[in-house]
């Protein structure tokens, strides 16, 4: 598989907000599911106005070869439709897909009625691009014989590029920019001042603070509903595999024990949350992407911990921890990917697992040294993760893998909190070897489904 260029990589010195790091949208997977919809829905929004005769869309490389898998296809001809994953009916989406399938035609953008049929004109093509292994190419044919093609990429987190442009510069100076660890607590001791504190100053040069903080509390509140839904919801995971949801037999149990009963009772919970986001992912369902919906469990199942679990929680602290996690989460967007294609799953849940170490090292009071060192801690011991879905399906091991994520974050934060910030590998130097690592990293285990568990654990 080719290296990915350079003009589909996040520039290290472009500021990356909040909201760029967690958004709200719908399951199963941000690169392959929420991208392609954002793109074929901008595709679509690009070529309506002069009523195109006809529209195809192809699919390349990691995306062709799980799309299957992770609903690409469902997420194009859903974005064709006119609809957002930031506010699509999950539960519409059937019916929507079914008529298409059925009438052989979709109304692009929503407005525009049109022939298609979805297996001419969507196109699975495993062939890798040059510039990055989630491709899609849209082609508009209008009735004066022209036609207009257009090309984008799925770099992750549901982030998409269009070919020729590069990653969107906005138009802010931040009074705090940083784009690399050594920066960032420079920054934080020449202000006085914690890792939330410099990410919220950053923040207002794109909204009040009134509404960042409105922001972060609905990104919390869609976390915690994420996993209320997983945790009420049984029955089997769609895809084929028959994988059980069982969130809600497990809460059922530990119902009965109630949170505080023992000491492994924490564990428990922990992974209980994460699962049950996890569930409700692989599901179709709503979920934070944070940083990206494979691994949109580990963030939440801190968070819930932060809230259940430790004596005097507050609404500030929440803040502060996803506000860290979000800086965090700006590094490794800068400075390697958060997309498993590029890096495997040491960029999803690796990075996940870093940025909840850090953000509840925050809200636990920890400097940013210790909260440096803890988002360390999260990444050096998920280095080399590989991502190998079983039939490209956001199930095994990936449901399972965020409640070992989530448990490590807590650990590397508290790990981080006995000491006092000093350690030998920094947070930059192990972004580094997570980006060399994934680019050395062979393309089978890089979101192919072939290779590791993919291709030795038989589908039933």
């Amino acid at each position: 598989m080719p290296k990915p260029s350079l003009s589909v990589r996040a520039n290290v010195d472009r500021p990356i907000s909040v909201v760029e790091l967690f958004t709200i949208g719908i399951g199963p997977s941000s690169s392959h599911t929420v991208g392609p919809m954002r793109a074929a829905k901008a595709f679509a929004e690009s070529v309506v106005d002069r009523a195109p005769v006809a529209v195809t869309a192809r699919l390349h490389g990691s995306l062709a070869l799980t799309g299957l898998g992770h609903a690409s296809d469902t997420a194009v001809l859903v974005g064709l439709s006119g609809g957002a994953p930031e506010t699509v009916d999950p539960d519409a989406i059937p019916g929507l897909v079914a008529a298409i399938r059925e009438g052989g035609s979709l109304d692009l953008a929503s407005t525009h009625r049109i022939a298609f049929d979805p297996k001419s004109d969507l196109i699975f093509d495993p062939a890798f691009l040059l510039s990055h292994p989630n491709g899609m190419t849209f082609v508009a044919r209008f009735g004066d014989g022209s036609e207009e093609v257009r090309r984008y990429y799925s770099i992750g987190g549901g982030a998409i590029i269009a070919e020729g442009e590069e990653a969107s510069r906005a138009n802010v100076q931040l009074p705090h920019p940083f784009s690399s660890g050594a920066q960032m607590l420079a920054l934080a001791a020449a202000e006085g001042c914690s890792i939330a504190d410099l990410e919220r100053a950053n923040e207002a040069a794109w909204r009040s603070d009134c509404e960042t903080s409105g922001f972060l509390d609905r990104v919390r509140d869609a976390m915690l509903a994420s996993i209320r839904r997983g945790i009420a919801t049984d029955g089997i995971l769609p895809g084929g595999l028959k994988v059980p949801r069982r969130a809600k037999a497990i809460h059922d149990k530990l119902s009965d024990r109630g949170p505080r009963s023992d000491p492994s009772a924490v564990f428990d919970w922990v992974s209980l949350w994460a699962l049950a986001v996890n569930e409700e992912n692989a599901g179709g369902g709503r979920v934070v992407t944070a940083p990206t919906n494979g691994a949109a469990g580990v963030i939440p199942a801190v968070l819930k911990y932060y809230e259940t679990f430790v004596h005097g929680a507050t609404r500030a602290g929440a803040h502060d921890l996803l506000l860290t996690a979000s800086a965090i989460g700006s590094l490794y967007k800068k400075r390697a990917s958060i997309s498993a294609a590029e890096m495997g799953c040491q960029g999803e849940v690796g990075v996940a697992c870093s940025m909840a170490a850090a953000g509840l090292a925050a809200a636990l009071g920890g400097t940013p040294a210790q909260v440096e060192n803890a988002a360390e801690i999260g990444m050096e011991h998920n280095l080399g993760l590989t991502c190998d879905p079983i039939g490209g399906l956001v199930q095994i091991p990936c449901i399972e893998r965020n409640t070992m994520g989530a448990i490590k974050a807590i650990n590397a934060a508290y790990l981080a909190l006995h000491g006092d910030g000093s350690h030998v590998v920094s947070l930059d130097a192990v972004i580094e070897t997570m980006r060399q690592t994934g680019e050395d990293m062979r393309s089978k285990y890089k979101e192919t489904s072939q290779g590791g568990l993919a291709v030795n654990v038989v589908e039933c």
